[in-house]
Order: C-alpha cells, then sequence, then structure tokens
C-alpha cells in the first residue's frame, strides 16, 4: 500500500534535511562546478531516467538561466541529443552511450558529473572512467550505498535513502544549489 502523502512528505524532509550533514562535499561540488564554468571550462552531465532528466536540468540552468539573466555559461547535457545516444547505442552497446561522447568532448580542465540514484549503471561507470583518462575532474550524485560508482569520483555525495524518489528530489537540492552558486559568483 503506497505510504500517504503526509507520510512521503515526512520521509523527503527528513532525505532533505540529512543534506545538512553533507554540506562539506555539497559546497565542495558547488565551487568545483563554479570555478569550472566561470573558467570558461566545460561542465558534461549525465544519467538515465529520472536521473538524465536531473543531467538536462543542470545543463540548460547553467547555458540559459537560474534565476537571474548572466551571460551563458558552458554545460552539456550528454543526455539530450537522440542522434548521438541511438548511434552510440547500436554500434557500440548502451554501456559507452556516456563514455563515448566523453571521449569526444572532455578536456583537461572539464568536470563530468554524473547522476544516479543506485550508482550501478554500467553507462555510468564508465562514464567515470572515461572522464578519469581524459584528464576531466568527476563529480557523482549518488544514492543508497553508492553502487558500483562508489569511490569513483573526485567529489561524490551519496544520499543515504533506499527510495529512487527520494533520492531524486536531493539531487534537485544540490542541482539548484550549484546553480545558486554558480549565478551568484556571476552576478557579483
Amino acid at each position: 500500500m503506497p505510504a500517504s502523502f503526509q507520510e512521503q512528505t515526512d520521509v523527503s524532509c527528513a532525505v532533505l534535511q540529512s543534506l545538512v550533514r553533507e554540506t562539506t562535499v555539497i559546497e565542495q561540488i558547488a565551487r568545483l562546478v563554479c570555478d569550472t564554468v566561470l573558467d570558461g571550462r566545460v561542465l558534461l552531465t549525465c544519467g538515465n531516467g529520472g536521473s538524465a532528466t536531473d543531467a538536462n536540468h543542470l545543463a540548460e540552468e547553467l547555458v540559459a538561466r537560474y534565476r537571474a539573466n548572466r551571460r551563458a555559461l558552458p554545460a552539456i547535457a550528454l543526455t539530450a541529443d537522440s542522434s548521438v545516444l541511438t548511434c552510440i547505442s547500436n554500434d557500440f552497446g548502451f554501456e559507452h552511450v556516456f563514455s563515448r561522447q566523453i571521449e569526444a568532448l572532455a578536456r583537461p580542465g572539464d568536470v563530468v558529473l554524473c547522476f544516479s540514484t543506485s550508482g550501478n549503471s554500467p553507462n555510468i561507470v564508465a562514464a567515470l572512467q572515461a572522464a578519469k583518462a581524459r584528464g576531466a575532474a568527476t563529480i557523482a550524485l549518488l544514492g543508497k550505498d553508492g553502487g558500483a560508482a562508489r569511490d569513483m569520483a573526485d567529489l561524490e555525495l551519496i544520499v543515504d535513502c533506499q527510495d529512487t524518489a527520494r533520492i531524486q528530489e536531493a539531487h534537485l537540492q544540490v542541482l539548484h544549489y550549484i546553480c545558486e552558486v554558480v549565478e551568484r559568483a556571476v552576478v557579483e
């Protein structure tokens, strides 16, 4: 039986409140993204399903705007080009859908930020490996126990929760905080 709205809200609030314990790493993540895009280097984002939506969301907020009208910032969602996604999936396998793009696009000093609620997606693991090979910094926003991607990124946040929806809500909170930090730095 599904939880009531009140129960879901209580759990959601508890998960979001637990992020306060991760303030140091969240600040480091936001600062790395901020420094990267303000220096003209590129943020590359990726994820599957709802995490793909988060990857798209972060990239569009940086390229277009979050709250303030400001200059466009360099961010690419590796989830957005259906021709590239289907070609790579067909020709190389879905596990290479992000790593192949990273091989083509990532440069030393860029950042690859992966969203995954489980950390077990082979394409996310391959993306982190490809980013390291290209000399890009890596960030992983994960959930549950971090899965296979745990300890693979330079910076990682693991949302200690088993519920995918609540993990995605926490990732969204962090995503918006990153945007706040970046826009504050640009507008100042």
